[in-house]
């Protein structure tokens, strides 16, 4: 027979579990620069059907358009420690991938669209430390592609 204190306790911890940021969750995993770690790569596959300009928004902080298609949880987790001046993130799949990448007060965006069949990249200055949301998208839903995404500073 279960007491109504252990029924307050379950409840109570379905509570905190609930509080939980959402920005904890990733689809394939998170990667921390700070403390002398200045560099690394992540590695995903993308193949959602969820509208990404949809999630976040339309234009980034440089007024480019986000485009793309992927999962409606974030692939990747960056955490930076401290503020970066300048930050890369290169996807290699070998096809036309998009990137968005969401911080707490701004969201970047990428797709190459100038050089069509190409992966996308995102070169820019002035990364607050915090932690970024991040999706590799597609062009079209429903496409699937392995990637390596490489993150440095």
């Amino acid at each position: 027979m279960t007491s109504r204190l252990q029924w307050g306790g379950w409840l109570l911890s379905l509570g905190v579990l609930g509080a939980l940021p959402a920005l904890a969750q990733s689809n394939f995993g998170s990667l921390t620069l700070g403390a002398g770690k200045q560099s690394g790569t992540l590695t995903g596959s993308t193949g959602g059907s969820t509208s990404l300009p949809a999630i976040v928004s339309n234009r980034d902080r440089h007024n480019n358009k986000c485009l793309g298609f992927g999962d409606p949880t974030p692939d990747h987790i960056l955490v930076l420690q401290q503020n970066v001046p300048n930050l890369r993130l290169r996807v290699t799949s070998g096809g036309d991938t998009t990137l968005v990448v969401q911080g707490e007060r701004e969201i970047r965006c990428s797709d190459n669209a100038k050089m069509s069949g190409k992966d996308a990249s995102l070169a820019d200055a002035d990364w607050q430390a915090g932690t970024y949301k991040i999706w590799v998208g597609t062009s079209a839903p429903g496409i699937r592609r392995d990637y390596t995404l490489s993150v440095r500073q």
